[in-house]
């Protein structure tokens, strides 16, 4: 006869905690950073019902008023109301900035798994270009291809400043992927897809680019972070969003270096916000690393 197992031998097979669950445990600053980039994303989807004023209000009565239960974060030399302009600078920020890592990242993975394919010449002509590009520095590049495009403006977000902060981005994604895709390249299944007969385009769409998607979503997440910087900095010195925007960058200039001895609120909290944003996306892209590459687990 076969012996029944008793209750106290039969091993308990714990749950699996949820993936969302477990990161936090082994994440706690990606975690904290998450719940940063969801505000973010939910003051700036939802700034029309968040924002207490219009951003675009002029109040003559309440120019450079001092923060208080009226006006959070004070007013500026037109009277708007600087929190609202924050909130609505959130939007402006994130949508460039996703824009143009989304962008800048994916052709940089295409690229990169292209060199790493096809070798040779190929990859010594798209490498020598990228050598060419990394030799400027990101906020030169931008500036050069800003100056190019000029301005192209829809729905009141610039679409070549998108594609001026995505293009310095390439190169970087490119040597990082490229470097991920030879050891893919060097599998014995890419060689039996090849003798297979399978097309170029369809080895390396389904049977390269799922294998580097860990990279990718690290670098487009960390690379949000610098397009909210540079987005920022181009704003900053005039060739980014133009008035009467609502945008971070464009707060720290003009009248809030005019004013910044008499209303430094003007020029403090957009900064806070800069800082936080980039802040959240570092750590959360940190983490994300961590948390996808096996050589970073402990």
């Amino acid at each position: 006869m076969t012996a029944i197992a008793s209750p106290a031998e039969v091993p308990v097979q714990r749950r699996p905690r949820p993936v969302v669950v477990e990161f936090m445990r082994q994440q706690p600053l990606g975690a904290a950073s998450f719940v940063v980039i969801v505000a973010m994303m939910f003051a700036g989807i939802f700034a029309e019902w968040v924002a207490p004023y219009d951003p675009l209000n002029i109040d003559f009565a309440g120019i450079l008023a001092p923060p208080s239960w009226e006006h959070l974060t004070g007013t500026d030399a037109f009277g708007r109301d600087t929190f609202s302009r924050i909130i609505y600078g959130a939007r402006t920020a994130l949508i460039i900035g996703f824009c143009s890592s989304l962008i800048g990242s994916t052709l940089g993975l295409l690229l990169g798994a292209s060199c790493a394919y096809f070798g040779g010449r190929v990859d010594m002509i798209i490498q020598r270009f990228v050598d060419i590009m990394l030799a400027f520095p990101i906020i030169v590049l931008a500036l050069v291809v800003v100056a190019v495009l000029g301005k192209w403006q829809v729905l009141g977000i610039d679409v070549n400043l998108i594609f001026a902060i995505a293009i310095p981005i390439v190169p970087n994604v490119t040597r990082i992927v490229r470097a991920a895709a030879l050891s893919v390249r060097a599998m014995p299944y890419i060689d039996a897809a090849r003798a297979a007969g399978y097309s170029h385009a369809r080895i390396i769409g389904r049977h390269m680019l799922p294998n580097l998607m860990a990279p990718y979503l690290i670098m487009l997440t960390a690379y949000i972070a610098q397009a909210i910087l540079l987005e920022a900095s181009l704003s900053f010195l005039g060739l980014g969003v133009a008035e009467p925007t609502p945008a971070w960058g464009l707060m720290l200039s003009g009248n809030a270096s005019d004013f910044f001895a008499e209303a430094p609120w003007m020029a403090l909290f957009p900064g806070i916000a800069i800082s936080l944003a980039v802040f959240a996306f570092s750590l959360f892209g940190d983490a994300l690393r961590d948390w996808l590459d096996p050589k970073f687990k402990t």
